[in-house]
This record gives structure tokens, sequence and C-alpha cells, in this order.
């Protein structure tokens, strides 16, 4: 079974549903640690209650080298960062190449990048006239929301839209979307092109997701 870590910073909604996933049974995999830079956050007081081991980085004395450690110790196959505000050391993204996981409130590439996460990516999305916003997941690089996209679903934007309710749209699909994009990844079945651009075989079918 594979051995999951989940970076955290806040609610951790994203990372609830995939661990109830994994308890489940429908994610083979097993939330063996959690990372947050906010020890008290709900979602480090989840997995705490859950039994889960909690890391505080970035910490005093707490660098790069000491997450690795814990990773290493933990036994860690993936990386799910879910919610998680900080850029991952670039010592931690080379030790876990094509194995780190990130979910984004837009159809990246747009509205991606440093400052834009939560409530202002939906601000933005409005601000524009976009017509559609969505979710990515995507692999892990050394930039903010940057590496090769896995899978990405459409949500509409209505005329009436504030960014209170098409966050709430979103997140809907953020919770169905990423439990099956890291199932896949713990079942073996995302794939890479030579051009280095991932794909899932057999295809997560986004017509179910949206509805």
């Amino acid at each position: 079974m594979k051995q999951l870590a989940i970076f955290v910073s806040g609610r951790g909604s994203n990372f609830r549903e995939i661990h109830a996933a994994a308890k489940s049974g429908d994610i083979p995999a097993n939330v063996a640690l959690v990372v947050t830079d906010k020890i008290q956050c709900p979602a480090a007081d989840y997995a705490r209650d859950e039994g889960i081991e909690v890391v505080h980085y970035p910490a005093p004395n707490v660098g790069p080298p000491a997450l690795l450690r814990a990773l290493e110790q933990a036994d860690i196959d993936y990386i799910v960062l879910a919610g998680y505000l900080k850029l991952v050391p670039s010592e931690v993204v080379q030790a876990f190449p094509q194995a780190m996981l990130n979910i984004h409130p837009a159809l990246l590439p747009a509205f991606g990048g440093k400052g834009y996460y939560g409530r202002r990516v939906h601000e933005a999305v409005i601000a524009s006239g976009a017509k559609v916003s969505g979710v990515s997941v995507h692999f892990v690089d050394e930039e903010y929301d940057h590496g090769p996209i896995v899978a990405q679903v459409v949500v509409s934007v209505q005329p009436d839209d504030t960014p209170d309710t098409l966050a709430k749209r979103v997140l809907k699909q953020e919770h169905k979307l990423y439990s099956r994009v890291v199932a896949a990844l713990c079942r073996g079945e995302v794939h890479w092109r030579e051009d280095g651009v991932p794909y899932v075989e057999p295809p997560i079918m986004l017509q179910d997701i949206t509805k």
C-alpha cells in the first residue's frame, strides 16, 4: 500500500476527502504524515484526532533536511498538497520527481502563480470576465502552480456569481477530482508521454464529475 504525506495550511477539506477515500479503500493508500506551516490549523487538529503524525514546516530549527528525514522515515511514496500556501523546498521537489501533486481552483495556466490562492483566485476570474473557471491537478515543480497538468475539470461562471458562490461550486469539483487523481496515481494509472506530459489511463470521466 502506498504511503501519502499531505501538506496543508488551513481547513484541509481536500485532505479530509482524500483521507476518507483512503480509509474506505477508494484510494489504495495510507495517509502516513501531515506537514503544515500552521501547527494549530483545523487540518492539523483533524490529523492529530485521527492519529496521523504532524510535522511543522517551515518552523524554527526545521529546515529542508529535517523535512526530508521525516518523509523518508514515514516511507512516503507520494506527496499531496492540499491548500499548502508555502513553496515546497527544491530539495523535496527533487527528491520526489513525478510524485508530488497539487490542486488549484482555476484552469491553469490562467490565474495561477504566487499570490493566486483561495478567494483571490475567484476574485480575479470574475474580474477578468471569464465565462469558465475550474479545477487543475498538476505535478509540482519549483515554481508556484507551474508543473505539468494531469487533469482539469471546467466550472461555468454565472453572470451573478460572487467570489464566494463560485468558490463553493469549484470546491465541490475539487473534492471529486482530486481523490480520483490521487487514486489513479496510487494505482499506477498515471503515465507520461515522451514530451513530458502526464495523462491518466484509463481516463477519468470528467463528465461524471461535473454533475
